[in-house]
């Protein structure tokens, strides 16, 4: 599942080569990957063909497109958000090159740039639909994610209320970590990282943290996804890849996630692999010690 770094690569790629550009034709390949669309495919179609894509925007792990009609003054009042799913890719291709395998939607544009927008997704539990935006939010924000929390490394993210909010919610810290409407962007390969560098386990209670605590776990999530930035995103599989088709490769600098048995880079003990929440959690039971509630 890809989380903020692999997001926001997609979202720079597209910025780069989809901004201020015209929909000239919109084909639906495959009607479940514009499922959330309730109108249907023709409708999705109909509603891009002739207005202008914005610049990509994200919050956490939510990428989306604001439409603006030509000419237009005011903040886009619609927007089309892209679900990533397990195996979305947002890909700019030549046109009349090769369709991809799983190719379920393609976006022309009125201009002579000879690119196009494709959605690839071999599992096709990701799409594209159009909503409505936040009346008044400048980057067009789409109101089915309004509940959705500020990023770590969003400059409007309020550590402070973070730290208030986590004390409140009475639960673990992992769990924590990942209720994107408390922070967003943080999946599991990057909460693993960060606890792993704060040296907290994952089910210390939140109510446990000091604000100092929680200003060093915020400033490793902060290390951890700009790293992974610079690397251009984890990448396990042909999966995830930016819009150009090239794979990430911050795996290779992970320290705890998917490195059960091998020895902490810390200290030298074997890292443990645990169930938790259908996922896996991977920590140091040296630099991590749990709780003696979890103990």
């Amino acid at each position: 599942m890809p989380e903020l770094p692999e997001v926001e690569v997609v979202r720079s790629g597209l910025e780069r080569w989809i901004r201020d550009r015209t929909v000239a034709e919109v084909e639906v390949l495959h009607p479940r990957a514009v499922r959330r669309h309730l109108a249907g495919p023709g409708d999705f179609a109909a509603q891009l063909v002739g207005h202008r894509l914005g610049a990509a925007r994200r919050r956490g792990k939510y990428l989306w497109l604001p439409v603006e009609p030509l000419g237009a003054t005011t903040a886009p009042d619609r927007a089309v958000l892209a679900h990533l799913g397990m195996s979305g890719q947002l890909l700019v291709q030549p046109q009349g090159s090769p369709d991809e395998k799983h190719l379920r939607v393609r976006v022309r544009f009125a201009d002579a740039q000879a690119t196009e927008l494709r959605f690839v997704d071999q599992r096709t539990f990701g799409g594209l639909s159009l909503h409505e935006t936040v009346p008044g939010d400048p980057d067009g924000l789409p109101d089915v994610i309004a509940h959705i929390a500020r990023d770590p490394l969003d400059a409007a993210f309020d550590d402070d209320a973070f730290h208030t909010a986590l004390r409140r919610r009475r639960t673990t810290i992992k769990r924590a970590l990942l209720d994107q409407s408390l922070i967003s962007g943080v999946g599991n390969i990057y909460a693993d990282e960060a606890l792993w560098r704060t040296r907290l386990h994952y089910d210390r209670p939140t109510a446990s943290l000091t604000r100092p605590r929680t200003a060093e776990l915020l400033l490793h999530i902060r290390e951890v996804m700009n790293e992974a930035l610079a690397a251009g995103g984890t990448s396990f599989d042909s999966l995830y890849v930016n819009v150009n088709g090239e794979s990430g490769y911050f795996e290779r600098s992970l320290d705890a996630y998917g490195r059960e048995d091998e020895p902490c880079r810390r200290c030298g003990t074997a890292m443990r692999r645990r169930p938790w929440m259908n996922r896996s959690s991977y920590f140091c039971p040296r630099c991590q010690r749990p709780p003696r509630a979890a103990a």
